[in-house]
């Protein structure tokens, strides 16, 4: 009988964006989000006050823990033995101190997890560049690390949102008094039209969003109107970026008649900065103050579903290094993404980052 073969992974790392945890971190954690990118302070100033409604706090971090846990223990179910590693981009825990601390435990070569769920210079190259430097710079010795696949069409990702937006759905329609003049809007991160053109983030989110809202229609009995939205724009005023912004969407509804809008934050795994800030106060107050009933949808977060896809997205890339050619579940029109990005996959353009957690 052959022997297993040996795992070629030592370890998991978690990588994400970070966010403050208290009001002497959120200048601090600014300021390294728009390193280099002469962001004037008052911009700065502006964006923090968004982080004081909440103490200082961004929910990230919390809710990252939330996933670690709960991916700790699906791996123990399934007696996959890895210690999990967690790093950020612009907060602690920093990248370069957890590849540094690999590093010192031994570890040899670790699979990425990184949350966000598309192509894009910001979701995918840019925390793939993120890894490089951090290996840069604790130099010898630094852990090797790949990514798994982005997961926008994976059913572990897709399935937690539909449930979510039914959720949302029957909620609204028990305050309007029907499904009927319900819309919905599948919104995510807005960025520069000149990083859009260089990824599949816009076809991809518009798969997502397809997918989401057939599937709610499916469970319904009935086909909504929906759309797909941005949010948390920043940068330089004339610069063109993803569009229409969900407040001015909200608008439109409302100008058009619709009963209420239905939120759906395709674009993020969990509830964060832009989630509590951008859509439940932001846009939930523009809605109030246009008289239109509104509905936010929840994040797959630790959905059970959601947690087992990481691990199936784990398994996948177990199974490629030892030979095998494992299932590769996906959703709607398109394969499977690739495991291994190409060099020239989603260029980054010039622009400003992101002035809150996108991860």
């Amino acid at each position: 009988m052959n022997a297993e073969p040996e795992c070629p992974y030592d370890a998991i790392l978690i990588v994400s964006f970070g966010g403050p945890e208290g009001p002497d971190d959120v200048l601090p954690f600014m300021e390294n989000v728009t390193s280099g990118r002469g962001i004037a302070r008052e911009r700065l100033a502006q964006v923090s006050a968004h982080y004081a409604l909440f103490g200082g706090v961004s929910p990230i971090n919390g809710l990252n823990r939330e996933l670690i846990a709960s991916l700790q223990q699906e791996l123990a179910q399934h007696n996959i033995d890895l210690p999990i590693y967690w790093g950020n981009r612009n907060w602690h825990p920093m990248l370069t101190d957890t590849v540094g601390s690999m590093r010192n435990d031994g570890i040899v070569r670790a699979l990425a997890f990184v949350t966000s769920a598309y192509s894009s210079s910001s979701g995918c190259r840019q925390y793939r560049n993120d890894i490089a430097r951090a290996q840069e710079a604790v130099g010898l010795g630094a852990p090797v690390v790949d990514k798994v696949r982005v997961f926008y069409n994976h059913p572990g990702f897709v399935e937690p949102m539909i449930d979510a937006a039914v959720a949302a759905v029957q909620s609204l329609a028990a305050e309007v008094g029907g499904t009927d003049g319900i819309t919905l809007a599948c919104t995510a991160h807005s960025i520069p039209l000149s990083t859009a053109d260089t990824s599949d983030y816009v076809q991809q989110l518009t798969e997502t969003a397809r997918l989401v809202c057939e599937g709610v229609a499916a469970r319904i009995g009935a086909e909504l109107p929906w759309a797909l939205v941005y949010q948390s724009r920043s940068g330089a005023p004339g610069q063109p970026w993803l569009e229409p912004d969900i407040c001015d969407h909200l608008s439109a509804q409302q100008g058009s008649g619709a009963a209420g809008v239905v939120m759906i934050p395709i674009g993020f795994i969990s509830d964060h900065m832009e989630v509590v800030y951008d859509l439940d106060t932001q846009a939930a107050a523009h809605a109030t103050s246009l008289g239109l009933p509104v509905r936010r949808a929840a994040t797959a977060a630790t959905d059970a579903r959601f947690i087992s896809m990481i691990r199936e997205l784990i398994v996948e890339r177990l199974a490629v290094a030892a030979g095998e050619h494992p299932e590769r579940r996906s959703l709607g029109l398109f394969a499977p993404h690739h495991d291994i990005c190409p060099m020239d996959c989603c260029p980054s353009a010039a622009r400003p980052r992101p002035d809150s957690d996108d991860g």
